[in-house]
């Protein structure tokens, strides 16, 4: 299963670029995207829960990737957020953290390590859904053997 993603991106050649280097990389599907803080925090909230990652850039259209964290700080447990920016100084990594970002990542000299903790975020995803499928299998089996 892919790690179904959201992008908070203005600049076109580069969310292009990025959706298909997830894609390629990490078995990520980018679901949707938006340019601007308040695309990307009413898609957000209208699909609370059906979403596992947001990706954020800093500096969108209108608005910001900050405003875009803070609208989604009560999320599921599964649910992550990280920022993706040109301006990764370790002010903008504490204040991104302090409003709910799980990790932050430097456009220029941090995509591995981007595509990495995709990487990793998608076997999870892949891990738990077998494990439910399991226990779905077992409960199914119970109920019909009457237990």
């Amino acid at each position: 299963m892919a790690l179904i993603t959201y992008l908070a991106e203005d600049n076109q050649i580069v969310l292009e670029n990025l959706i298909e280097s997830l894609r390629e990389i990490a078995d990520v599907e980018v679901c949707s995207h938006g340019a601007t803080q308040a695309e990307a925090s009413r898609w957000l909230a209208q699909n609370d829960g059906q979403w596992h990652l947001a990706i954020v850039d800093l500096f969108l259209k209108e608005g910001t990737g900050l405003g875009v964290l803070a609208g989604c700080r009560k999320r599921e447990p599964y649910q992550h957020v990280v920022v993706l920016t040109n301006y990764a100084t370790p002010e903008i990594r504490r204040r991104a953290i302090e409003l709910g970002a799980d990790e932050v990542f430097d456009k220029s000299s941090e995509l591995d390590e981007l595509f990495a903790y995709c990487i990793k975020q998608t076997a999870f995803h892949q891990n738990a859904d077998v494990q439910l499928a399991q226990n779905e299998a077992i409960a199914r089996n119970h109920a019909v053997q009457g237990k």
